[in-house]
């Protein structure tokens, strides 16, 4: 066994060390992800075991084998915990990894972010987010692909097949460092029940969204779309947020966005979640402001909070359908309402249903599935009837994109509208985000501070805040609104205490803005003022995501079960100068629902830079409006024809309108 404790360089060069890590104890203080059904056969696992003792040297497979065995009966899953590293789990300035590339290096950076242990959901299982949403499947994974990214040049590509890096292939200083492709599914084995298979035999994982390609920023990078979709909201009723309610429910990876950002949209929400240690950390960190574990005492604090009209965030420890229930029955009015838990996984841990302890609950989850399925399908019966209370009484409940109302169909609940074929409520993108947002470009876009300096991400939000109120001035009507709401947020963002992890910022921005204040980060990085920035964004945008649930629901032309222009997005960020692309199944509405794509480019002051930032951005978001633009959605229209003048080498195929009287 090793003994010498090696620096962090060193263990960031050894990759998979030649003489193994001692086993590391279970840790018990660990947010841990739900043991896996047990679905492979005898002769499975035995494939299982070959698969994860191929990353290591024949003279460890006697050590090793039983270790992986037990793994794989107690957790359903082989995630070598011996390999674990000794350091700390943190994304550190871009200067302290060993890396022949800069490029590389921010990537390592990111990498480390997403398992940082204050945003990670389960990072000893290196799930970022979603119950399910890995940056790798096993620990020799991560341990091989830092060595890779160390040894890297700027001739070289990283290919990623679902957390196992294949290897460093010759290409160009032009090209991505490197291409990640996660789930990726013959689509007839896209199934619930094919992730765990693969997933159990190593060879396929469930990057999530902004988990499997290493730009996911903590709650913060859901925070500044929830509170837009919160200020919408209520918009949309006609009601202030001072002194009204938004229900909902979940505190884990996005979803803990939830209470933050009713805090800054100025409304009382009220957040349900099971997870007690989840609970606390959010509690901790002071994304809640309280937290209740009585429901008599949660309706006082209610009653008292209108009557006040205060903002506040209440954290209720329990079941979310409990509160629908209570509520109701004590006349407290909900304004808005949603479900933020993982419905994407229903039946590993997303959802936990009403009427069993969150510990119960895992317990059958592990132990007997199909009587948990009848569990959370029961569950989502009595939920849907709960909400259907509230809603007679003028609620707005909308679908949070996280598949609540396609498993509440599935569970035979009352959730159709009367022609049998739509939801009798609206997904909040078909009815809030996609009109009002991604028709006209504005997504979420995003930079992590590559130096780690409190000071650079002040620096970063100055020059974004001036470059929007810049843009403003000449924006037109149809999006001052989007500006607007942009520039309170970026002026609010310090005082909000939104970094959890890495100096990283997001905020919505359209082409224009995403590529202005790109180009005045680049200038600001040659000028010496602050260090390299990487850019990103939230698969969950204009352009990244083909998801007819979600993302792309306001699409009425049938072409949203297609999943054209995600492939294209990532095609053509890879030519144009991404530093890195992603392309994932799975997404946050399930395997075989959703194909999604993201990219990183990482800024360092030079013209090379500047070229890409400009091919890319502009590529990046325009090709989800154009698409929009073809499904007849008049915004989408609109903010195309405007590109269109703006950029002469952009000729677009617009739409010609048809009379419905004519159809009819």
């Amino acid at each position: 066994m090793q003994s010498t404790k090696l620096s962090f360089k060193d263990q960031i060069l050894e990759g998979i060390p030649n003489i193994l890590p001692a086993p590391k104890p279970y840790d018990a203080a660990m947010n841990h992800a739900p043991k896996r059904k047990a679905i492979l056969s005898a002769e499975e696992k035995k494939l299982a075991l070959k698969n994860a003792l191929r990353y290591f040297d024949k003279k460890d497979h006697k050590t090793l084998l039983p270790e992986f065995k037990a793994e794989l009966e107690t957790y359903g899953r082989i995630y070598m915990y011996r390999l674990r590293p000794d350091y700390k789990m943190y994304a550190r300035p871009i200067s302290e990894y060993p890396a022949q590339s800069s490029q590389a290096a921010a990537i390592m950076l990111m990498i480390q972010n997403n398992l940082d242990y204050a945003v990670a959901q389960h990072p000893h299982e290196l799930i970022t987010y979603g119950g399910n949403g890995a940056v790798f499947s096993n620990w020799a994974q991560y341990r091989l692909t830092m060595k890779y990214l160390a040894e890297m040049n700027d001739e070289q590509t990283l290919v990623m097949y679902s957390g196992h890096p294949m290897g460093l292939f010759p290409s160009h200083k032009d090209a991505p460092r490197v291409v990640v492709t996660n789930g990726m599914m013959i689509p007839n084995y896209s199934q619930p029940d094919d992730w765990e298979k693969f997933n159990a035999l190593g060879v396929t994982q469930y990057g999530q969204m902004t988990a499997g390609s290493y730009m996911y920023i903590g709650p913060q990078g859901i925070v500044h779309g929830t509170t837009i979709t919160v200020l919408n909201g209520f918009r949309k009723i006609k009601k202030p947020t001072k002194g009204h309610l938004f229900v909902t429910s979940g505190l884990g990876g996005m979803s803990g966005a939830q209470p933050k950002a009713g805090n800054i949209a100025g409304c009382i929400t009220v957040c349900a979640e099971v997870n007690p240690k989840i609970t606390q950390v959010r509690l901790d960190q002071g994304w809640i402001d309280e937290k209740i574990t009585d429901l008599d005492a949660l309706v006082a604090r209610v009653k008292t909070a209108k009557a006040q009209k205060e903002t506040i965030s209440i954290a209720y420890l329990g079941n979310v359908v409990e509160v629908w229930e209570k509520f109701d029955e004590d006349e407290i009015h909900i304004d808005l309402g949603s479900d933020q838990t993982s419905l994407h996984n229903p039946w590993a841990g997303g959802y936990y249903p009403v009427g069993l302890s969150f510990e119960a609950a895992n317990e059958m989850m592990a132990q007997d599935p199909d009587q948990f399925k009848k569990a959370v399908q029961n569950s989502l019966r009595r939920h849907t009837d709960a909400i259907n209370k509230h809603t007679a009484k003028g609620t707005y409940f909308f679908d949070y994109g996280n598949a609540f109302l396609l498993e509440a169909s599935r569970a035979g609940a009352d959730i159709m509208a009367e022609n049998g074929i739509d939801f009798k409520y609206p997904s909040y993108v078909q009815d809030i985000m996609g009109p009002m947002c991604f028709d006209y470009g504005f997504g979420p876009f995003r930079w992590v501070c590559a130096s780690g300096k409190p000071e650079d991400l002040a620096k970063t939000d100055a020059i974004a805040c001036a470059v929007l109120e810049d843009i403003k001035k000449n924006s037109p009507e149809e999006i001052q609104q989007q500006m607007a709401d942009n520039i309170q947020w970026i002026k609010g963002a310090q005082e909000n205490k939104l970094v959890v992890g890495s100096q990283a910022r997001i905020l919505y921005a359209d082409a224009e803005g995403r590529m202005k204040i790109a180009q005045a980060f680049n200038d600001a990085i040659e000028k010496g003022e602050i260090g390299m920035v990487i850019l990103g964004r939230d698969h969950h945008d204009v352009s990244g995501t083909d998801s007819p649930y979600r993302e792309t629901s306001n699409i009425y032309d049938g072409s949203r079960f297609t999943a054209d222009m995600a492939i294209q997005n990532v095609i053509g960020d890879s030519f144009r100068g991404a530093t890195w692309v992603s392309i994932h199944n799975g997404g946050g509405v399930g395997w075989g629902e959703v194909i999604n794509g993201g990219f990183g480019m990482v800024l360092d002051g030079t013209m090379e830079a500047s070229k890409k930032l400009k091919q890319m951005l502009f590529w990046d978001v325009n090709n989800g409006i154009s698409r929009r633009s073809w499904a007849r959605n008049e915004g989408a229209v609109f903010a195309i024809k405007r590109a269109m003048e703006i950029e002469p080498n952009l000729k677009v195929t617009l739409p010609n309108f048809v009379d419905d009287g004519l159809l009819n």
